[in-house]
Formats: structure tokens, C-alpha cells, sequence
């Protein structure tokens, strides 16, 4: 019983070899086995063959058992070919499922490796093959992918074609999908004319070429299958018209700054009242300390004309005896109470409508106003500049202005379905094209042109051009002009339902397996990759 599980286990579905002993020798688990079919087809002729010419042992890697390396050694057979005339005299046998000419591991680990090279390939692919007890080399792995046969492709009859960079910057090569599969087709070394028109020529039977605007991928499908049809990507189209909106944009943006807040006018208001206040003012006439004063005075004056010493009021009423002299040699409470009580003066005070100025247009940086307020003449210190504005700060608290949207951002509103604007984003576009009736008039073509690439309605492209013609907007009719030179593919795109965006998909895995191999690898091997890991070798 032990025999069949133990055949069952490594040769389950491998024919032909008998499992004679399993030995664990340290961390390797040897497993001893031999081949046992009567004849075997000789691999040039075809002709069956019992004449067996010698034995040796093979050593084979097979996967891990347990987390130990495995290791299989097969006794195997060298025949004699029965055929005289028989270019190969002799051979040795192939066990199907098991080994492979001049393979030092087992069909199963070799499957294993190459699915391990596909998808990290080099030092990641190692570190993972030594994870699961296999031990390879990174050269051996990138070998290995070398080795793959490509994989089997159809004619697509819907192409993709788009570039994408093996260094960005200088060199550029041109990826080729089957967009009804989403499968890449093939991958080329450059993005010129002549290469890519080569390869339709080479590949007849593409209906439709789904591109981007560029002029060379245009003249290349004119000359490799001059009878496919040509299909503008949408998201490229659009592209051109959001950089046509944001020129437009630019030209204007001396519009797109609101008028001055509420709230920042409130808190001018406030401070004006506030540089009223600190104005120079009569003596108080009511108030805590103002009653206290009057009423002090009165009585010093009345002792007085009793004929009391100042000693003496000092101890009845309380007051210092120099207190008791000043509220004596004053003539009447009004005295007292102007100048010192009714707050000192400050050098600061003749520049305290221009902090309160700038205070309500947002600038709140002490350092900044007292270089501000030095400039007009200021002879005191920063410190007396910064206790004023901690003040302001306490008792006016700043509003920072609203920032005035960039161009970016209001080319983004118009550009954007007006159901996925939030309310304020909503407002102030509305605002904004209340003010600027030239970009009110751009917002018009761009919501029109939407609703024709979105319904598919490619046949009214030519009125919507009549209509952006007739108005003022030297960028949209750049955008036009750009239009009417690929103006079959443009309405093809905006008809059809085919696009570009699988290629751009394919562009971004292209990026990653770039990565991976830290951009280093040859266009060769770039392209096995590419190929292998969409046709699920991995």
C-alpha cells in the first residue's frame, strides 16, 4: 500500500516509471525510481525500439515535499534505433511528464521556475525560488524566459496601437493589442512610420486602427492597411480640448478673482470703529474710576475748607498723603481725569490705521507689518509692533481671503460633469461665468461638445465647428483646426464605440515590469515578458 501512495504521490500522472525507495538524506528527500517500458519510439525516425544499448542515472530537482528540496534519481535506457538507414544510432528515453533533453529538473519544477521568471523574473524571481526550496540563479531565470516559445497570436481585427517609453525621454517603442481580446499582439523597438507600416503589411486583415492623434501612427496605418479604418481615442480628444479650455482660461484669468468677502469687509468696518475709538477723547464722565475720582476730590475739598491737614485727610479717607496734594492742587475732578487715566499714548499710534488695514486684507505677520509701518516713518521697535498685533489677534480674529481658483481649477469645473462638482466649486463657476462671458461661451461648446461624444454623435461634429467658428476664441479654433486634419478619425471616434483605453492599461503593466527589472533589461526580453505574463504563462 505504501508503494501505490508513494508512486501516486510523484508519478501520479507520469506512465512508465516504477517508484523503488524513498530515502530523506539530511534536508534532501531522495527519491529513487526507474523507467519501466518495453519500447520506446527512437525521437528521429519514429521506430519503436527494445534494444537497449546501456543505463544511467539521471538527477533530477523536483519541487519541494515539507519544505525540503526534492531530488529525483531515475534510472533511465539508452537504445539501439532498429532502423539501419537511421541517422541517430543510438538514444536515450524521455519519460512525458517527467524530463525534458539535457534537463537537470523535473517538468513540474521547470514549469514552476518559468511561471516564477515570468512574473519577478531576475533577483526577485531567486529569492522567491529559494523560498520555496529551489535554488536558481537570476541569469538562470532570465535564460529561462529567453528560452519560452512566444505564444500563439491571431490577427486581431480591431488594433490598438499606441507608444510607450523603454527610456522616457529618448527612446519610445509602439505597443499592439487586440482591443475585442485586450491582449497585446506585439511589442516593437521604435515608433516610426516605417516600422510600424512594416508590420500591418506583414499582418493583413486589420478592419479598424484605434489610435491617438499622433501624425506618424495615421501615416503608418494609411500605408501598412490602407483599408482599415481610423478611430481617434476619445480621452485623447478630449484632452486637446481641456488644454484648448485652459488656454482660454488664462487669457481671462484676471477675471476669475471674487469680489472683496463680506466677512473682510465687516472686519474693516470694525477696525475703523475701533481707530475712532482710539482717538484722543474729553475726560471720562462716568465709569468706576471716574466716579471714584469725583467723588475723592470732593471730599479732600471739603476737609480743606475745614481746616484739616493733609496728614490727616490722608488717614480719614485713606489715600496716599502725595494722592491727598494732587486731588488738593486740582481745581476740579476734569483735571484728574485727563491725560493719564484716560490711557497713555503710544508711538504707534499714528500707524494703527494702516495695521488696521492691512489687518482686514489678511496680512497678520508682525515681522511683515512692522517693516510696513518702518517704512512710513516708524522710529520704535518690532516688539511694540508684535504686542499690538497679539491684540488684533485676540480681539479680531484673521479671515484668510478666499484664494482666487487657478486656472487649472476652473478649467477642471468646466471640463467636469456638472453633477460631480460640489456646491461651492458650482457656485463659483457660476459666478465666474456671470463675469467672464467669454468663458460662459466656452462652457457652452465644451457641455455641447460632452453630450455629442458621450450620445456618440459623430455626424454632428460639423455643426458644432460652424458654431465655435462664428465666436471669439482663438484656442478653441486651434482646437478646430487641429480637428478638421484627422477629421475622419475624429468622427470614426466619436462614433464607434472602440478606444484606446485597454493600450493605456497595458501601458501602465509595461511600466511595472520595467520596474521590476529597475529599467535595465533589453528590448528582447521586455518583449517576452510583455507577451508571456497577458497570455497567462504565469
Amino acid at each position: 500500500m505504501a508503494d501505490v501512495l508513494l508512486q501516486d504521490l510523484w508519478f501520479h500522472q507520469v506512465e512508465g516509471v516504477v517508484v523503488e525507495s524513498v530515502i530523506a538524506d539530511g534536508e534532501l528527500v531522495v527519491v529513487r525510481a526507474r523507467t519501466a517500458a518495453e519500447q520506446v519510439a527512437c525521437p528521429a525516425c519514429g521506430t519503436a525500439s527494445a534494444r537497449v544499448h546501456s543505463r544511467y542515472v539521471r538527477r533530477l530537482a523536483d519541487s519541494a515535499v515539507a519544505g525540503r528540496p526534492a531530488q529525483i534519481e531515475l534510472r533511465v535506457r539508452r537504445f539501439r534505433c532498429s532502423q539501419q538507414n537511421c541517422v541517430q544510432a543510438t538514444f536515450a528515453e524521455q519519460v512525458d511528464g517527467l524530463t525534458f533533453r539535457h534537463g537537470r529538473r523535473s517538468t513540474g519544477l521547470q514549469t514552476v521556475l518559468e511561471r516564477v521568471a515570468v512574473m519577478p523574473a531576475g533577483r526577485a524571481g531567486s529569492r522567491l525560488a529559494h523560498a520555496l526550496a529551489a535554488k536558481v540563479s537570476r541569469s538562470a531565470l532570465l535564460r529561462l524566459i529567453r528560452s519560452l516559445q512566444e505564444p500563439e497570436t491571431s490577427i486581431p481585427r480591431v488594433l490598438g496601437v499606441d507608444d510607450f517609453a523603454l527610456r522616457k525621454g529618448h527612446n519610445h517603442g509602439t505597443i499592439l493589442l487586440d482591443i475585442e481580446t485586450h491582449q497585446p499582439v506585439d511589442l516593437l523597438p521604435d515608433r516610426t512610420t516605417a516600422t510600424v507600416a512594416r508590420w500591418l503589411a506583414a499582418h493583413p486583415g486589420v478592419e479598424v486602427i484605434c489610435r491617438d492623434r499622433s501624425t506618424a501612427y495615421a501615416e503608418a496605418g494609411r500605408l501598412g492597411a490602407p483599408d482599415a479604418v481610423h478611430v481617434a481615442d476619445r480621452w485623447h480628444i478630449w484632452s486637446n480640448l481641456a488644454e484648448a479650455v485652459e488656454k482660454t482660461v488664462v487669457q481671462h484669468r484676471a477675471l476669475l478673482r471674487e469680489p472683496q468677502d463680506p466677512t473682510i469687509a465687516a472686519a474693516a468696518e470694525a477696525l475703523e470703529r475701533l481707530d475712532l475709538d482710539l482717538a484722543p477723547a474729553g475726560p471720562r464722565t462716568t465709569g468706576r474710576l471716574s466716579d471714584r475720582v469725583r467723588e475723592q476730590h470732593e471730599a479732600v475739598h471739603a476737609l480743606l475748607e475745614q481746616g484739616i491737614a493733609m496728614r490727616e485727610i490722608g488717614r480719614r479717607l485713606g489715600p496716599a498723603r502725595n494722592t491727598v496734594r494732587r486731588y488738593a492742587h486740582a481745581a476740579n475732578a476734569d483735571e484728574l481725569l485727563v491725560g493719564r487715566w484716560t490711557g497713555r499714548t503710544s508711538i504707534l499710534d499714528p500707524y494703527k490705521p494702516h495695521l488696521h488695514q492691512r489687518w482686514a486684507e489678511g496680512c497678520t505677520v508682525a515681522r511683515r507689518l512692522f517693516e510696513e509701518v518702518r517704512e512710513r516713518g516708524y522710529p520704535g521697535g518690532e516688539n511694540v509692533v508684535k504686542v499690538y498685533v497679539a491684540k488684533l489677534r485676540v480681539d479680531f480674529p484673521p479671515t484668510p481671503p478666499r484664494k482666487a481658483p487657478s486656472a487649472r481649477d476652473v478649467t477642471s469645473w468646466l471640463t467636469r460633469h456638472p453633477d460631480r462638482l460640489a456646491d461651492d466649486q458650482a457656485q463659483r463657476l457660476k459666478a465666474i461665468l456671470a463675469r467672464c462671458p467669454a468663458l460662459d461661451r466656452t462652457a457652452h461648446h465644451v457641455r455641447a461638445f460632452a453630450e455629442l461624444m458621450n450620445d456618440r454623435q459623430g455626424r454632428h461634429l460639423d455643426q458644432w465647428i460652424t458654431q465655435v467658428q462664428g465666436d471669439d476664441l482663438p484656442a478653441l479654433h486651434t482646437f478646430v483646426t487641429g480637428l478638421g486634419q484627422d477629421l475622419d478619425a475624429v468622427v470614426a471616434g466619436l462614433s464607434l464605440r472602440y478606444s484606446s483605453g485597454a493600450v493605456e492599461g497595458h501601458n501602465n503593466k509595461i511600466k511595472m515590469i520595467k520596474r521590476q527589472m529597475f529599467g535595465r533589461a533589453n528590448f528582447d526580453l521586455l518583449r517576452k515578458r510583455v507577451l508571456l505574463t497577458a497570455r497567462g504563462r504565469s
